[in-house]
């Protein structure tokens, strides 16, 4: 009987607890004169609320709770160095200290720090630490992930204020992508392949703005090599992705090349974005309207007849994103599945801008 009277009245705390919860959600959808940020914390709010309303499972909630509470802390650390480019490199874990991939990655890093660019690495030992070692403790960022065996964060990173930790593959995936200017993937194991295949798959299909990505391997190695050879014997002779998906991405093995490819993306081009209908591509300068004449015919499969327009940023882009106000931009009706078309388009403005 006691066990009976003690659940119960668990039970009913429970239910009284929810009702209390629940009683919150007219007064956050009351809210009026809110800005865009606080709409969207208000349907994050709203959100939350329905997981009560919907009788979710409390291993559900708590997925949602850890991830929300990971993205959030990862933003803040994030944010102070919104305006410096980043690139996100991949590669093993076990690469030992003498072996060449080690002393290539490290030096890739070391010269594209040099460039003003700092370096997001998975914050373990093999290729990661050596990219943080070439890029040194203040050019870089630590992406951790809780892991049985493998994840130590190295020695460079580890106790640092840009070092992050997480439980889930998926938030941690999120923001290696969201936070890169260029990704750049040395030789590793599967989890190098899966961010190989899934940086692809975001551009290819659209869902990731376009950045450089660069396989790189040390002097005389043919890991990306072989990995080529199976992409174009497999999957492009199948017909399971188009040959323009090719033009994605960058294998080398120089390191001033690798270097060269990030940095020589954003010589021209600054960034991207759609605004309504119309698929806006930023400049750092105007470039000649014979170039821009070029472009809308060399690539009408891509622009459209109505080719490319140079022109200021639309009132959408200045409401959401003022600080870029006064780049110069190029804007046309883009057709949809054609990123290796888009980014063939982004080195030739590079090339002749």
């Amino acid at each position: 009987m006691m066990v009976m009277k003690s659940s119960s009245g668990s039970g009913g705390r429970s239910r009284r607890g929810r009702r209390q919860v629940l009683d919150l959600l007219p007064r956050v959808t009351s809210g009026t004169d809110l800005s865009r940020e606080e709409e969207y914390v208000k349907e994050m709010i709203e959100t939350s609320l329905a997981f009560l309303r919907d009788e979710a499972g409390l291993g559900d909630i708590k997925i949602v709770n850890a991830a929300l509470r990971e993205l959030r802390y990862a933003f803040k650390v994030f944010a102070p160095f919104r305006g410096v480019r980043k690139v996100t490199t991949f590669g093993s874990a076990r690469t030992p200290s003498d072996d060449p991939v080690y002393q290539t990655a490290r030096e890739f890093s070391r010269r594209v720090a040099d460039h003003g660019f700092m370096v997001i690495t998975g914050a373990g030992d093999g290729v990661m630490g050596a990219c943080q070692e070439g890029a040194g403790r203040e050019q870089s960022f630590g992406v951790n992930i809780r892991l049985p065996f493998e994840q130590d964060a190295n020695e460079t990173i580890r106790g640092d204020a840009k070092l992050v930790t997480f439980r889930y593959f998926f938030t941690r995936k999120l923001m290696f992508v969201k936070e890169a200017d260029a990704v750049v993937l040395f030789p590793g194991g599967f989890g190098t392949l899966d961010e190989c295949f899934e940086t692809l798959t975001l551009l290819q299909t659209g869902k990731s703005r376009p950045i450089p990505i660069v396989f790189v391997d040390a002097p005389g190695g043919t890991y990306w090599r072989s990995w080529l050879r199976y992409v174009r014997g497999q999957l492009v002779r199948a017909q399971l992705i188009s040959k323009d998906d090719l033009s994605l991405f960058t294998i080398t093995t120089d390191v001033a090349e690798a270097v060269a490819e990030v940095v020589n993306f954003y010589r021209v081009y600054h960034s991207s974005r759609a605004v309504r209908d119309r698929f806006v591509i930023r400049l750092t300068r105007p470039i000649d309207p014979a170039l821009v004449q070029a472009l809308s015919r060399d690539f009408v499969d891509l622009v459209g007849p109505k080719g490319l327009v140079q022109r200021g940023a639309f009132a959408d882009e200045r409401r959401q994103e003022p600080e870029l106000d006064l780049l110069p931009r190029l804007a046309c009706s883009m057709k949809p599945g054609r990123s290796g078309r888009l980014r063939e388009l982004i080195d030739r403005l590079n090339r002749d801008g």
